[in-house]
């Protein structure tokens, strides 16, 4: 009948107080970012510094923003960047992204395009959100490069991206049967932090090809993912995994999402420190929004990034 095992993201425990101050801790955590990056590409953060009632009232008005008429959902545009703004709606998915939500008065001012009155308290969730998911990144993110032994490029590397909050609805397709929400794909841009109301949905696949079906441990877990730009920075070091959204039934998913992008022109290029004979370059340096706009007009190409740069 085959193995019962069943495959499970790892579990790390972001929740300890004072992490950042006491050593050991710090160092245990670290090993587990370490492990769980490099043969899953992704993990479950247990994360308690976003309170759940916060969670729960930015669910409730997503409800409401994307009860908003189509047109006026469409008026929320950054530039001609790819993938920013409304994305949608495409079947079952349909998204809306504030670039730098940590700042008020961003999300203030892409709200008021939506809603010209305001929605203040909207936009104070949305930036207590964004602020308190952007330091879990950024502890992520120290722990990792000090992980690699290329902790010297923790300044830069930090100062090459920005943030982009993303609110997506996924419906119900009224049938017992699966469908897709959104379609396999890995995330181009370093890090993606996700939770998500009661619904699940969320698959990803590990390297031996097997498909994980996630499930929130606790109600302050967050599913982190990494994606190309960090895979390609790392020297293929950190797993990218593949994933996708299945639904099934008739409730709507909800899922709120912090994407760590690379800011316009910057280019990715692995530190010299982790290209030797036994780990020789996997990818050329490259622009990410160049290549960003490389995939807007490849749509449906697989292996984008090798396609695109790959040595």
């Amino acid at each position: 009948m085959g193995s019962e095992n069943k495959v499970e993201l790892p579990v790390i425990n972001f929740s300890i107080q004072d992490l950042e101050l006491n050593e050991a801790k710090w160092e245990s955590v670290k090993y587990q970012v370490h492990k769980a990056l490099v043969e899953y590409g992704c993990f479950e953060a247990m994360f308690d510094k976003v309170p759940l009632d916060l969670l729960k009232a930015i669910f409730v008005e997503q409800e409401e923003l994307f009860n908003l008429p189509l047109q006026t959902k469409q008026r929320l545009v950054h530039g001609n960047r790819p993938y920013h703004g409304y994305l949608g709606p495409h079947q079952l998915y349909e998204s809306l992204g504030i670039e730098d939500a940590d700042v008020y008065e961003n999300v203030e001012s892409s709200l008021k395009i939506l809603w010209p009155e305001g929605k203040p308290n909207f936009s104070n969730n949305i930036q207590s959100f964004t602020e308190q998911v952007t330091r879990l990144d950024q502890i992520i993110r120290k722990m990792f490069l000090e992980s690699l032994g290329v902790e010297k490029y923790l300044d830069q590397h930090m100062d090459s991206t920005h943030y982009l909050t993303r609110l997506i609805k996924y419906k119900g397709p009224q049938t017992n049967e699966a469908k897709v929400g959104i379609l396999e794909h890995t995330d181009k841009n370093t890090f993606t932090i996700l939770c998500q109301n009661q619904i699940d949905g969320l698959e990803l696949q590990t390297k031996s090809g097997e498909w994980i079906k996630y499930k929130p441990s606790s109600s302050n877990s967050f599913v982190v993912v990494a994606g190309d730009a960090l895979h390609a920075w790392t020297n293929g070091k950190v797993h990218a995994p593949i994933h996708r959204v299945m639904m099934i039934g008739n409730e709507t998913r909800f899922s709120l999402g912090v994407f760590t992008v690379p800011k316009q022109g910057v280019i990715i290029e692995a530190p010299e420190e982790l290209v030797t004979e036994e780990h020789p370059l996997l990818f050329k340096p490259y622009v990410h929004s160049e290549f960003m706009e490389f995939l807007r007009s490849s749509e449906g190409v697989k292996n984008a990034l090798k396609v695109y740069c790959g040595v």
